[in-house]
């Protein structure tokens, strides 16, 4: 009877322990370790956003419990994602938008259940910013990677009388821009251009077209540009690398990189891709959109504000701006400072 007892007891001591481990994991809920944040990426196939993506990852141990779900390039997946993650208790939101002009939709599902928003990498308008204090965005300034993106080429040109094909002094360029109405790709066109123009060097547009940030379309556009326009061409600008790839392949397939036939191109985003294009010498040069800290950012952001703490830079770790904007620096990557960016 005694071992009978005995071998109870010692199965209701293990039965305890296990549960005591098992709840000592849990995340999320009131009584966890770490908060439960849910991050919603605009899509999981962008070069840039997948480095944010696995940024986040990595800076979300021992802070948070991050749920990265895609949103398939989709508002309207988007929102049903957020939906899910406040039906399942998150406590602060990490949102990648679909479409920057949502945003306020995604503010009025979170607002009402308390739950503090991050915008990442695609930043709001003004006025949905305005809409709460509990509202955050984490990104970079686009008109700073357009100025950059300006510079190389100024560089370049300056550089390489050669350059210049038909000897006019006007620099003739073509550009692929991301989405339509997209403010990075608005304000990266824009100042891109602007910063040659400050450097004193005339400039003419034989092409624009949008390739959508992607590589595919950018060769197919850049192929495009190609036909039209042949050796007029003296630049490309690409407002991020995936599609000065896709350019340097048009390029590749016109016999240029070869027999000292050169084009500069320039991209920006500093991705893995893009660095081993600088190394072989067929794109001139990128701006470092820094995904590691923009993910770490707004991940050690979200987790602060799930705790419901005030953020600060001593506990966030960035400086924050108006009390709702952290900023992320660009830098020019060249062949010489690749070290840089990797």
């Amino acid at each position: 009877m005694k071992k009978l007892t005995s071998m109870i007891l010692a199965s209701a001591l293990l039965a305890a322990v296990i549960s005591g481990c098992s709840s000592g994991k849990s995340s999320g809920g009131d009584g966890g370790k770490e908060p439960q944040v849910g991050v919603a990426i605009y899509k999981f196939d962008d070069t840039f956003m997948t480095g944010v993506r696995n940024a986040i990852t990595d800076a979300s141990k021992g802070i948070a419990t991050a749920d990265i779900v895609d949103s398939q390039n989709s508002q309207p997946t988007q929102n049903d994602k957020v939906d899910l993650f406040i039906t399942k208790g998150a406590k602060a939101l990490v949102i990648n938008p679909v479409d920057r002009t949502a945003a306020g939709v995604i503010i009025d599902k979170a607002k009402p259940k308390d739950i503090p928003v991050v915008f990442l990498n695609r930043e709001p308008l003004p006025e949905d910013m305005k809409k709460w204090d509990k509202v955050y965005y984490v990104g970079a300034k686009a008109e700073e990677s357009g100025t950059m993106s300006g510079q190389l080429i100024v560089d370049y040109w300056k550089a390489h009388p050669e350059a210049d094909k038909n000897k006019d002094g006007v620099l003739q360029y073509v550009m692929l821009k991301g989405e339509p109405g997209h403010q990075d790709a608005e304000l990266r066109t824009k100042f891109a251009i602007q910063a040659i123009e400050d450097a004193g060097i005339k400039v003419e547009k034989l092409a624009e077209d949008t390739a959508m940030w992607d590589r595919v379309k950018g060769q197919e556009k850049m192929a495009a540009f190609l036909a039209a326009h042949g050796d007029k061409i003296e630049a490309v600008f690409a407002n991020n690398d995936d599609m000065a790839l896709g350019a340097i392949e048009a390029l590749k397939a016109n016999g240029y990189f070869k027999d000292n036939k050169f084009m500069p191109v320039v991209g920006v985003d500093a991705t893995a891709p893009a660095l081993q294009a600088l190394e072989d010498g067929t794109l001139l040069g990128t701006v470092l959109n820094d995904a590691k800290n923009q993910g770490k950012a707004s991940i050690t952001l979200a987790s602060v504000l799930a705790k419901g703490e005030t953020p600060t830079k001593d506990n966030v770790g960035y400086d924050i701006t108006d009390n709702q904007y952290i900023w992320i620096s660009y830098k020019k990557i060249t062949k010489d400072n690749m070290a840089d960016a990797k």
